[in-house]
């Protein structure tokens, strides 16, 4: 099963809070291009979405609630800004669920990223 937030949550950061995850903020300042690859990529979307649909699809898959207006004009007008508190909204929203049962551990993150074996 997967564990999401209830619908009408708000975002955790706000479109001007870079200094709140530097590592986020410095890379997209140093290579643009890069980082919204990564974004994506950790997102689990296509290359080549528009950061239009990736707010509308982050905000869909997190519950977060939806102002069309504000991130229009963000996407216009704030445009690195809004990658950066997209990266920070993923981040900080990927969850890890920890199944246990008599022999094994495993660890399941939305990449499935560890598994191993308490034997």
């Amino acid at each position: 099963f997967i564990l999401t937030p209830p619908p009408g949550s708000c975002e955790t950061t706000g479109i001007c809070d870079c200094c709140s995850d530097l590592d986020v903020c410095c890379f997209a300042c140093w290579c643009f291009p890069c980082f919204t690859c990564s974004t994506m990529s950790t997102f689990g979307e296509n290359f080549c979405l528009p950061l239009l649909d990736m707010i509308v699809a982050v905000r869909s898959r997190y519950g977060i609630q939806v102002n069309m207006t504000s991130d229009c004009m963000y996407a216009t007008f704030c445009n690195t800004c809004s990658w950066c508190q997209i990266a920070r909204e993923i981040k900080r929203r990927k969850q890890t669920l920890t199944i246990i049962n008599g022999i094994t551990v495993l660890c399941v993150t939305e990449s499935l990223e560890c598994q191993r074996d308490c034997g």
